[in-house]
């Protein structure tokens, strides 16, 4: 559960759930605010089709995870083309239309659409990992991480504390083989972000501004369990990168 607080506090803080531990309590949220969301309704719809408990193909699935310019966009292509893989990316683009609608809703109700993502990405995981490696660029750990630490007030060490159910995966997900966590130190990321001149989001702008938040996504991103991030360091150049992700790669999943 998130937003535990300290023995003794004198005034504790509410416990908020703001991340649906399972695909049915996520599509309890989203019912919740379909009527007065219609790309609610969708999404439900969409998430109604896929089959409960997906099973993976015989091909590898590997996740990148990190945050904003730590080159995810740059190895997963790398990668993809490396291992003649599939490349998805959380949201699926079946509903990435849909990303601003819910940015501006309630907390709940974005992690709700979030959530959502995973549980329709992992039925087309299922299918594309019959046919080969499948490369994903962000999956459940973006969508716990940055809730936890949006749910989280404070520094690092008033996160829930490590082993916390929070960091688990849920157990009615696809599990992917390996999961790649790439970090850079804060400079390099922001001359990288100020190199690209794309409009910030609202959660980039806020690890921009607010160092605590971005301290508490990482840690998030480490305290993962079952499965755990692997962490990569992505400051050296591409070719050095993509030489230490496939030795992971090689190394963690069975061809």
């Amino acid at each position: 559960m998130l937003g535990r607080c300290a023995p003794g506090s004198p005034r504790p803080r509410p416990v908020v759930r703001a991340l649906p531990p399972s695909a049915s309590a996520l599509r309890q949220r989203l019912r919740q605010c379909a009527e007065r969301i219609p790309e609610a309704e969708a999404v439900l719809d969409l998430l109604e089709k896929c089959p409960e408990h997906q099973k993976k193909g015989s091909f590898p699935v590997i996740v990148f995870e990190g945050l904003d310019a730590t080159g995810k966009t740059t190895v997963t292509q790398a990668v993809k083309d490396t291992l003649n893989g599939i490349l998805l990316r959380s949201p699926p683009a079946c509903i990435s239309q849909w990303r601003t609608v819910f940015d501006d809703e309630p907390t709940p109700i974005k992690r709700a659409f979030y959530a959502a993502g995973n549980y329709i990405l992992a039925s087309e995981i299922a299918k594309a990992s019959t046919q080969a490696p499948v490369i994903i660029d962000r999956y459940w750990h973006s969508t716990a991480a940055y809730t936890i630490a949006t749910e989280t007030i404070g520094k690092v060490q008033d996160l829930p504390p490590a082993q916390d159910e929070v960091y688990q995966w849920p157990e009615d997900l696809l599990k992917p083989d390996l999961v790649l966590l790439l970090t850079v130190d804060p400079e390099e990321r922001v001359r990288r972000l100020q190199h690209r001149g794309l409009e910030k989001t609202k959660e980039e702008a806020e690890l921009e501004a607010n160092s605590l938040f971005r301290q508490r996504v990482e840690e998030s991103y480490r305290r993962m369990v079952n499965p755990a991030c692997q962490e990569v360091d992505a400051s050296p150049s591409k070719e050095e990168v993509l030489k230490t992700v496939l030795q992971l790669i090689r190394k963690h999943c069975p061809f």
